[in-house]
């Protein structure tokens, strides 16, 4: 079961985060600047290639504070370009191991039957809050597995108050549990972002003795498999609740969590990184 939020609340979070977290902190936020290879938390590696920056799991979760968010917790770090618009966050969940049994039974209507079943429960609680709703469109990528990288990776599009919304989701299985891993990005920037994305990913490695492969009599297993993990792990996929339900979980929790335009998101890391000058994308 999850013990938080699920991983799209904490990605969006990070965009809503207001400018004062600068100011709260004091300083720069601690960057680690391409070409290098950035540690997860001991977890597993990302490489750095040069032209992008990467801000680890501490550094994420202290910025959060600083401006009231919630963390999970389970923040792994954050990767970006540093000439676009667009960024990667990784997030671990240790759910033990997620057996893929259901490789080859993903249903994708089924399961975006009930991703929208979900949303519309949500969007009920939205409206008693005085939220606009959010309209599941459709898949832009149906869930797909991978047994040979043991990646699962999804997309949906989603509207809200007249906005797009599309996270791009991938599942990186480990032996202990499950890197995740979203692009954040315009919805009409996808194509040309997706295979840059793609490829960053395939710098990402678990640690020796945390990969899939190595999977021993005796460990921990998961109580949920694929299906789950694409309409929200644990109870939530038991449930049947929506990609999005979490705007329900946090706004019963009186999380100030708002949808934000992704491009504004972004250039406010961007600003902490680099200061005023950084470079901004012309409307």
């Amino acid at each position: 079961m999850y013990k938080s939020i699920l991983f799209a609340a904490c990605a969006l979070a990070l965009l809503a985060l207001p400018l004062h977290a600068q100011k709260t902190e004091g300083k720069k936020p601690d960057v680690l600047k391409g070409p290098a290879k950035a540690n997860l938390e001991g977890i597993a590696q990302i490489d750095v290639p040069a032209g992008y920056q990467f801000l680890d799991g501490k550094t994420i979760r202290a910025l959060m504070k600083a401006s009231g968010e919630p963390t999970s917790g389970r923040e792994q770090g954050l990767l970006m370009p540093t000439n676009d618009h667009w960024s990667v966050i990784f997030e671990f969940d240790d759910v033990g191991y997620v057996k893929d049994d259901e490789k080859d039974k993903l249903d994708a209507d089924k399961l975006l039957a009930a991703i929208r079943e979900g949303t519309a429960r949500a969007n009920q609680e939205r409206e008693r809050l005085g939220s606009p709703p959010l309209e599941i469109v459709g898949w832009e990528q149906p869930p797909k597995y991978d047994a040979v990288t043991h990646n699962l990776e999804w997309a949906i599009r989603a509207t809200s108050a007249g906005r797009p919304i599309l996270n791009y989701n991938t599942r990186l299985l480990g032996r202990k549990g499950v890197m995740e891993a979203v692009l954040i990005v315009e919805p009409d920037k996808l194509p040309a972002t997706l295979p840059t994305f793609k490829d960053l990913l395939a710098g990402h490695s678990f640690q020796s003795g945390q990969n899939y492969a190595e999977y021993r009599s005796g460990d921990r297993i998961a109580k949920y498999g694929l299906a789950a993990l694409v309409v929200g792990g644990g109870a939530v996929g038991a449930a049947k609740l929506g990609l999005f339900a979490w705007l329900a979980v946090a706004l019963k929790k009186a999380w100030k969590l708002i949808v934000v335009a992704i491009v504004g998101g972004i250039a406010f890391f961007k600003r902490l990184i680099f200061g005023r000058e950084a470079p901004r994308r012309l409307e």
